[in-house]
């Protein structure tokens, strides 16, 4: 057994023993927490062994499943995928250390259940990066939805179940537009090689040869559904009610992980695959792409929820790595990976520091809250860390990533560029603008001021006594040191992760430059 399959079933032993600790929540989370240790620890091995002069795919295995047509549980990994495993191999056991501090479980629901949700939805989330048989990944990228609809449905806010079944169909629809091109794809290889087949090697050999009408056709099928996930604008609305929802634990995993298989498969799939459609299509992409980044930067900062807000700042983040992919030069994409990586660890740690936040406070508007910071002031700067990394400070993480996406786009797509670097101007007003109102000023707010003069008085908040709220304790430090040493890191020393990935970008672009010349 390779480290690659090790690592995509150990979640699953880890979710039914978990299962079956529904009466005991400590043993439960203890228990999840080290089978997700367990998990990130594999990724050591993984990581270590993977050579990125090597082979394209690594790490390969291959089971016949459907043998009359062709399909395998087909696993392996480029150095994109790599990086993308190994971030939500690190974001889940961070996730279970908060369970209990910014996520209380709904009454009569038990830490079992959530939490081997949690697993199977990470099993089946690597599982989704690391196919290499197409039907195969459609499964998946379907079947993902299932334990991701009972996290917001079952334990998410007071508005869960409309969220959690706009975020299911949203999603189910677009996976079912894709399975027409997967369905399309495989009749094509039937034609040209007398058996038809879903090994994804053998498909970019085959369709990217097809004319540029039907690569069109075949190419938006992809298209869709991975831009739905993504999200881009205007497939777009299902997150913000979704993030706004979900526990903070889920919705970091939602819009840290889950929403990456959407610009993961831009690359993996509709670009090698479609190379002429790429390129056809790739302006409107583009318009598709800075229209997110201008739209979501607005949007949230006209936010009066902190969730909501989040959701829409990645809006923007995503319009950057859609941009970054189709400008079609290897720094831009390059950026991209990066970005989805970066944008992973600094908005997981905004968000669990919102879920911070409103543990203490009781709410998530902004206007119930103000001046914060004099009274939990380490909160506080883990709150501004965030949020500098996330309108991507230089020596943040995130000012890599966006930096080398501007910088290639700037080669090939200058207008759409320009536009973007908009976004980046709008980033600074949007993040610093919570950041006052959260936690600078007097301290001000329904949630941390309280009436005083006895039972049933009435004061203004501006008057009221403080309520007695606690600075960040040990064990969220503990969760939020990972992310800290990460954001800063690979914002001084990017190098690790830009090694990785930079043969597999190259080995896209030049699928796509190959395919494009026939």
């Amino acid at each position: 057994m390779t480290w690659l399959l090790a690592l995509i079933l150990l979640p699953l032993v880890g979710a039914a023993a978990v299962a079956g600790l529904r009466g005991n929540d400590r043993l439960a989370t203890l228990t999840a927490f080290g089978f997700s240790l367990a998990t990130l620890l594999l990724v050591v091995p993984l990581w270590a062994g993977y050579e990125p002069a090597g082979d394209r795919m690594q790490q390969t295995s291959s089971v016949e499943w459907i043998p009359q047509f062709g399909i395998h549980f087909a696993f392996g990994i480029d150095g994109i995928a790599l990086v993308m495993i190994a971030v939500i191999a690190l974001l889940v056991p961070l996730v279970i250390g908060v369970l209990g501090v910014t996520d209380k479980l709904p009454e009569g629901r038990s830490a079992g259940g959530y939490l081997s949700l949690l697993l199977v939805q990470q099993s089946l989330t690597i599982g989704v990066f690391a196919a290499t048989d197409v039907f195969l990944f459609y499964v998946l990228f379907e079947v993902m939805l299932i334990p991701m609809y009972f996290l917001i449905g079952a334990y998410g806010g007071p508005n869960r179940q409309y969220a959690a079944v706009k975020f299911f169909l949203y999603s189910f629809l677009g996976g079912l537009i894709m399975l027409a091109s997967v369905i399309g794809s495989y009749v094509l290889a039937a034609d040209e090689l007398g058996e038809g087949t879903f090994d994804w090697a053998t498909l970019v050999s085959v369709v990217s040869d097809a004319p540029l009408g039907t690569q069109v056709w075949l190419f938006l099928g992809f298209f869709l559904a991975f831009a739905v996930k993504a999200p881009l604008v205007p497939l777009h609305t299902w997150l913000p009610d979704a993030a706004g929802q979900a526990p903070i634990g889920v919705a970091v995993v939602l819009v840290g992980v889950l929403d990456k298989v959407g610009t993961f498969g831009f690359l993996r799939y509709c670009l090698p695959m479609f190379p002429a459609a790429s390129v056809e299509l790739a302006p409107l992409v583009l318009t598709l792409a800075v229209a997110g980044v201008l739209y979501g930067s607005v949007l949230a900062a006209g936010q009066q929820d902190m969730k909501r807000f989040i959701a829409y700042v990645s809006i923007a983040h995503f319009g950057f790595i859609a941009l970054g992919i189709f400008a079609f030069t290897t720094q831009a994409q390059v950026g991209s990976v990066t970005y989805m990586v970066n944008h992973s660890l600094a908005t997981g740690m905004l968000i669990l520091v919102v879920g911070m936040v409103i543990a203490r406070g009781g709410s998530s508007t902004i206007s119930d809250y103000g001046g914060m910071a004099k009274l939990t002031p380490l909160l506080g700067g883990m709150m501004l860390l965030a949020g500098l990394a996330t309108l991507a400070l230089p020596g943040t993480n995130a000012f890599v990533s966006e930096f080398l996406v501007l910088l290639g786009a700037f080669e090939s797509r200058p207008v759409f560029a320009v536009l973007a670097v908009l976004g980046m101007v709008l980033a600074a007003v949007y993040v610093l603008w919570l950041y006052q109102r959260v936690m600078q000023g007097p301290v001000r707010g329904d949630a941390l001021v309280g009436a005083g003069g006895g039972p049933g008085a009435v004061q203004a908040p501006e008057t009221g006594a403080r309520k007695a709220i606690r600075d960040t304790s040990p064990r969220e430090l503990a969760v939020l040191a990972p992310l800290i040493v990460l954001i800063i890191g690979l914002g001084l020393y990017p190098k690790p992760v830009v090694d990785v990935v930079t043969p597999s970008v190259e080995a896209t672009l030049s699928a796509v430059q190959e395919g494009d010349e026939r």
